[in-house]
């Protein structure tokens, strides 16, 4: 393989500024919106009493769940040793740090109380998976940090291999304990499930192939660099086997809960007479997030074409908050199994289907941590030399 020579990008052009000033804009608008949910509370949102993980969890688990995918590439190219990949493992790290960083911004900024972050990192309940996730949101940033600094740093580079292992380890561990949030929520009858930490696994090399695929192209597209048609035609075989591989847990966990018959209610709910959910869960995730990216990304006439390659990740993305709002909301508005087998109805919203309308306040948070995402890789890779200064095809292949 010929040597890779790395550069950071000149940013001085009216667009590079034109596009942070755009991200900008867009983190202002979010941390308006979050002074304004602060002052005057929690009320001006959808959320509610029943519902209380809203539009901003869906934004940040989907943030937090994409940073691990986005590490795909650096965890082919180190620890399954395939070269071809090599080029892109900078980039691959970067951003997996910067959607980690997004996510907990947005986690940050919804808790009411963001102060309160004190205490959760001070005193733990190791009961909680809520507990054991602050170890491993730190420790992703260090190990992938320390996995970066290898890379880059000729004198450490003989351990990048090691520092890639561990760093492939810690972001399934990391994801397992996102999933496992839901998967231990046993009073829930949408989440109570094993099968929910594999899930978020998989659905994390959908999401993060789908981000990094947008990423690389705006990257080399916007700066004149040169990006073969060989590793393009990789990556979009890689996400189409990780997609299909989420519509395969998918089917496979609404199948066990239908076998279950503690889960038959909340299946009948999400299945069929869930209203906005149902069709968030159908068209949002099912065929929009799934069976039309999967059919366009194998289709014999458009294998070739850039732009629906990324209209491709644009679908894969949408469908993946889709998945967010089906699992989180839905999981929420389906009424709590307090006594099994018997119709309840009381004066709290006992057996009652919640409602939730998402407010634009929660959404602009959502997207003002997406533009902090943006902004950090925008930023390194002006600073340090995260690209190769061209990706063209090698002669022969």
């Amino acid at each position: 393989m010929k040597k890779i020579e790395y550069t950071a990008i000149e940013g001085k052009s009216l667009g590079y500024w034109g596009l942070l000033g755009g991200l900008g804009l867009i983190m202002l608008i979010g941390l308006l919106a979050v002074w304004h949910m602060e002052h005057e509370g929690h009320y001006v949102t959808g959320m509610t009493n029943q519902i209380v993980w809203g539009m901003p969890h869906v934004f940040a688990v989907f943030l937090i769940v994409a940073a691990s995918g986005a590490l795909n590439v650096a965890s082919i190219a180190s620890v399954f040793k395939k070269e071809e990949y090599e080029p892109l493992a900078r980039l691959s790290g970067l951003l997996s740090i910067a959607l980690l960083a997004g996510g907990l911004v947005v986690l940050l900024l919804d808790l009411g109380r963001p102060d309160r972050l004190i205490v959760a990192m001070t005193y733990y309940n190791f009961k909680s998976i809520f507990a054991w996730n602050i170890f491993l949101y730190t420790g992703f940033f260090a190990i992938v940090g320390i996995y970066i600094w290898f890379m880059m740093d000729h004198n450490m580079y003989r351990f990048k291999k090691n520092a890639g292992l561990a760093a492939f380890i810690w972001r399934l561990i990391l994801t397992t304990g996102t999933g496992s949030i839901f998967g231990f929520l046993v009073a829930r009858s949408a989440y109570d499930a094993a099968l929910m930490a594999p899930m978020f696994i998989i659905m994390s090399f959908a999401f993060g192939m789908a981000i990094f695929i947008l990423v690389l192209m705006a990257s080399y597209n916007w700066t004149g660099r040169e990006l073969g048609d060989n590793i393009i035609a990789r990556l979009r075989s890689l996400l189409g086997v990780f997609v299909a591989a989420v519509l395969y847990f998918v089917v496979v966990y609404h199948v066990t809960n239908l076998y279950i018959t503690e889960h038959h209610g909340y299946e009948k709910f999400i299945l069929l007479e869930g209203g906005q959910y149902t069709k968030v869960f159908w068209i949002g995730q099912i065929i929009i997030g799934g069976l039309l990216p999967l059919a366009l990304i194998y289709a014999p006439g458009v294998r070739n074409s850039r732009k629906m390659l990324a209209f491709i990740c644009t679908l894969v993305i949408i469908g993946g908050l889709s998945s967010m709002y089906t699992i989180i909301i839905g999981g929420q508005a389906y009424p709590l199994e307090i006594f099994p087998g018997y119709e309840v109805s009381s004066s709290f919203f006992d057996g009652v289907i919640n409602d939730y309308t998402p407010s634009v306040y929660e959404i602009a948070l959502g997207i003002g941590g997406v533009a902090v995402s943006l902004v950090i890789v925008a930023f390194i890779i002006k600073v340090l030399p995260f690209l190769p200064s061209s990706l063209a095809d090698e002669k022969g292949n």
